[in-house]
């Protein structure tokens, strides 16, 4: 049994300069190799991402708090509507799914 020779073809991604082999017949990657990126470091960008990350935390935190604060108000409400609802609506008995057959 002599197996054919594997036709593959080697492309290179548009978008992340990465290496694929792929081959044609089955349609799929057989290896794929990362383009190796060189890093834009530039300390005084990176010092304002981490403060403005900071920053975004902080006021995270805050809106959670205050969230806090407020929940046990709004369950107040919230079940005040709900009283109120249910001393309007007549009294049902309920439907249970035994009934339903």
């Amino acid at each position: 049994m002599s197996k054919k020779p594997v036709r593959t073809v080697e492309l290179q991604c548009p978008c992340c300069q990465a290496s694929l082999t792929i081959d044609p017949e089955l349609g799929i990657v057989l290896s794929h190799t990362a383009a190796q990126r060189v890093p834009d470091v530039n300390l005084d960008d990176a010092a304002r991402l981490l403060r403005e990350e900071a920053e975004r935390r902080e006021e995270k935190f805050r809106k959670s708090i205050e969230a806090e604060k407020r929940k046990e108000e709004i369950f107040d409400r919230l079940f005040e509507e709900g009283l109120k609802k249910a001393k309007q609506a007549p009294a049902e008995k309920p439907i249970r799914d035994f009934d339903l057959d």
